[in-house]
């Protein structure tokens, strides 16, 4: 079986794998248009005086941009081909922190915004969707290294953004990485290419129940399961992302963005420290939880790295004030909360099937527009309260919800739907044997 899929149709460059790597360095071009925006909150908040809270509310334009358009783009992804939609999108991606370099107004800063959330949307989309295709064997672990390039791509350059923004301003910093991040996808979209038949492996037994049927996206919306897993991803992508847009200001509060912070050796200040831990751990999360529930199930893996997650919100919260313990409940946050992107697509994958896998991932990746509304309301609340303790309870209890919901609804419900999909499949498949 394994040689003769060897010998089929000739895949293209490098193979599988190859296109695996495209997908994770596409990703890491794209990681700072989010992960490195709280390092700007605050020097655009001097420059120009507009207020955290109209500042941020960029973010949420990025956000719901690069979530909201990513069904269409991994519509075009599905009739089309990768190749295009990412080609496209590095060029908005590059034009995005171009804007922002210039922008003297607050109008011009979401436009810039809107502009980095469709090319980071439709390079997420693309390149998440075809390691779902290229991968239904290792799905989890595809799509955990795929993502980890957008949760650890940001780590290497967290420092020198920092440093830059610190020496040659913040437009300049803008203008430089947005242009080069930008450059690198053009160049390596050209070598994407979606799987043809022959040229991914069976998947004859797995220790992930999966669906032998492909729903289409209009299909797969009429389904329970899918509202479930939507809500879910809600629930605990809100917490996260408020923890990635605010983690400079929470910093600020509590009087450690620049107290200087010695772990293992290595000194740094408290925020720069724990942004670099925060990206390393939100890249390995993806790919380590992936590997475990492609081996114990995802909703399973789920329960585990939900409630970590609450656990971790709620320590941070009564003891973040220490330099050290900050750095470190932060890294933890960031860890638990990292492998929704490789969890969610992958049951995706699973419960609707391979065909339209990159629309179907993408209308269940709108969930991350959906929860970025929330991200401006936790600036309000510390203005009204002077605390971030609201904002904390609010994460930690949508987290332990969530992971309540994977074991006792989500994993019955998926059990049944893919049960009751067997004898249709198994009908399907008779007339072609």
């Amino acid at each position: 079986m394994h040689q003769a899929l060897t010998e089929a149709p000739k895949g293209p460059l490098g193979g599988r794998w190859f296109q695996l790597v495209i997908g994770v360095i596409c990703m890491s071009m794209i990681a700072n248009l989010q992960y490195g925006w709280t390092l700007f909150v605050e020097p655009i908040d001097q420059k120009h005086g507009w207020g955290r809270a109209a500042i941020q509310v960029a973010f949420t334009i990025f956000v719901v941009m690069e979530t909201w358009l990513v069904p269409v783009e991994g519509w075009f992804v599905d009739k089309f081909g990768p190749r295009i939609v990412v080609l496209i999108g590095g060029v908005f991606c590059a034009a995005a922190w171009a804007v922002n370099s210039v922008a003297d107004s607050l109008a011009m800063l979401y436009l810039g915004a809107a502009l980095g959330g469709i090319g980071a949307g439709g390079v997420y989309g693309t390149c998440v969707g075809n390691a779902l295709k290229w991968f239904p064997d290792r799905r989890g672990l595809a799509a955990g290294l795929t993502a980890a390039g957008f949760g650890a791509g940001s780590a290497l350059t967290v420092v020198p953004i920092a440093n830059m923004i610190h020496s040659s301003g913040y437009e300049a910093t803008f203008m430089t990485f947005g242009i080069g991040q930008g450059a690198v996808i053009l160049a390596l979209a050209w070598f994407l290419a979606a799987p043809k038949k022959g040229q991914v492996p069976e998947v004859s037994r797995s220790s992930v129940s999966q669906t032998r049927e492909s729903y289409t996206p209009v299909q797969m919306l009429k389904t329970p399961v899918f509202w479930v897993m939507y809500a879910m991803f809600v629930m605990v992508a809100a917490g996260g992302l408020m923890a990635t847009a605010q983690l400079g200001p929470i910093a600020k509060d509590f009087h450690l963005d620049g107290v200087p912070v010695s772990i293992m050796g290595l000194t740094l200040p408290a925020l720069t420290f724990a942004l670099s831990i925060d990206r390393v751990l939100n890249g390995v999360t993806r790919p380590f939880f992936g590997w475990v529930s492609d081996h114990i199930g995802r909703e399973n893996t789920m329960f585990i790295a939900f409630s970590l997650e609450c656990v971790g919100i709620l320590a941070l919260n009564q003891w973040g004030h220490n330099p050290v313990a900050f750095v470190i409940l932060t890294g933890l946050v960031f860890f638990a909360w990292g492998e929704i992107y490789s969890l969610f697509p992958a049951l995706c994958g699973d419960s609707f099937g391979s065909k339209f896998a990159t629309t179907n991932a993408g209308l269940l990746y709108t969930a991350k527009g959906t929860a970025s509304l929330v991200v401006p309301f936790a600036n309000v609340a510390v203005a009204s309260t002077g605390s971030w303790q609201a904002v904390f309870f609010f994460a930690a209890a949508v987290n332990g919800i969530a992971a309540l919901l994977a074991i006792f609804v989500l994993k019955p419900m998926r059990a049944r739907q893919i049960n009751e999909s067997l004898p249709a499949a198994k009908l399907a498949a008779e007339p072609a044997q």
